[in-house]
């Protein structure tokens, strides 16, 4: 009975030693490029494109959009209600209190410093006057303060309650008149 069961007992360990490996093993990836050829199709490769290759764009590995390493969750909430935070030079404790808290629940989120007339009448036209703090989520705005509010609005378009575990704080001031939200890749 012995000699039959060595061949079983060999393959089980052989099999379990490859598939420790593979998993062990990290994950490999290479560039990919999309482009269109001189012909007019479509080629997906793992070497750079010709010369004359039209539309070129990188698919997969290498350098990584911003925001592509955080948790499907996160993601969908950004892309579907995006986070701006509006503060002023004059705003200092319910601004930073503010910020906290996004930080805090891992909000991707932009902050707009009102510093041009341009910038005023963009947070008037939203909640109807200038005031900071301001929190915009999606097309939804709130003026002042209130955790109990901006923890609503942000659980009402789907971020978590926590940040993920070992998640940068975003909140970087960006330029008032552009729409480039900041994200956790710092």
């Amino acid at each position: 009975m012995r000699p039959a069961l060595q061949p079983v007992l060999s393959l089980r360990l052989a099999a379990g030693l490859a598939l420790g490996l593979c998993l062990a093993s990290p994950s490999v990836q290479a560039q990919t490029y999309r482009w269109v050829d001189s012909s007019g199709r479509t080629v997906i490769s793992d070497t750079p494109p010709p010369g004359k290759a039209k539309s070129v764009a990188q698919v997969g590995g290498g350098s990584s959009e911003p925001g592509e390493n955080l948790p499907f969750a996160v993601r969908k909430a950004r892309e579907s209600f995006p986070v701006t935070l509006f503060t002023s030079a004059d705003c200092q404790q319910e601004c930073r209190q503010a910020r906290d808290l996004l930080n805090g629940r891992g909000v991707p989120f932009s902050e707009k410093m009102l510093q041009k007339a341009e910038d005023a009448i963009e947070l008037k036209a939203l909640v109807g006057d200038v005031f900071v703090p301001t929190l915009k989520v999606g097309k939804q705005g709130f003026r002042g303060f209130e955790t109990g509010a901006y923890n609503n609005l942000l659980d009402l378009a789907g971020y978590p309650k926590t940040a993920p575990y070992g998640s940068k704080p975003s909140g970087g001031l960006a330029p008032a008149g552009k729409d480039t939200p900041a994200t956790n890749a710092q």
